[in-house]
């Protein structure tokens, strides 16, 4: 949804009703002393930090992550990369990854499968099979520069969208 600018009406009656308006600031005992050493060395008063406590470096705030974790969220496309190989699997991440940022999507859904389960007598044509590869590698795959521009946040899915065989990856802003 759009934002509509405001009249320029609307802009004077909020500066009127607000022209008097005090900015309050609860001072914390760090903003304090930061506070004392900036007017001594400059006279001009200090600059109000930014409440930076439920925003992580990545730029995904508390409310989407606790929203991405409860699976309110509902991914905007998908990746399945069941059976396939390694480096098949890394290809279609790139592509599917470049894609979609291209689009403007923000939440997108990685499946990889949990992989095969251990049993106590494996099947004799199981037994040189790796477990659970694309689990492993796909996070990693995720951290390597190419494809950690694209990305704000990883994060295990919710049951409904997969759980433990899935990955949510909420996408930079393009």
């Amino acid at each position: 949804m759009k934002r509509r600018e405001p009249t320029p009406e609307e802009v004077a009656l909020f500066e009127a009703t607000f022209k008097d308006a005090v900015r309050l600031v609860v001072p914390t005992p760090a903003a304090s002393r930061h506070r004392a050493s900036s007017r001594s060395n400059t006279g001009a008063p200090p600059r109000t930090p930014r409440a930076a406590a439920s925003v992580s470096p990545s730029g995904v705030d508390g409310r989407t992550r606790a929203r991405l974790k409860r699976g309110d969220l509902e991914p905007e496309a998908r990746l399945d990369l069941h059976g396939l190989g390694e480096a098949a699997a890394h290809r279609a991440l790139s592509a599917f990854l470049r894609q979609v940022s291209s689009r403007g999507m923000r939440l997108v859904l990685i499946v990889t499968g949990k992989g095969l389960k251990e049993t106590a007598d494996p099947a004799p044509e199981l037994l040189d099979r790796r477990r659970g590869v694309l689990r492993q590698l796909t996070p990693r795959w995720l951290k390597e520069p190419e494809l950690a521009r694209y990305i704000a946040e990883v994060q295990p899915a919710h049951r409904r969208h997969g759980g433990g065989g899935a990955l949510y990856v909420y996408l930079r802003k393009s």
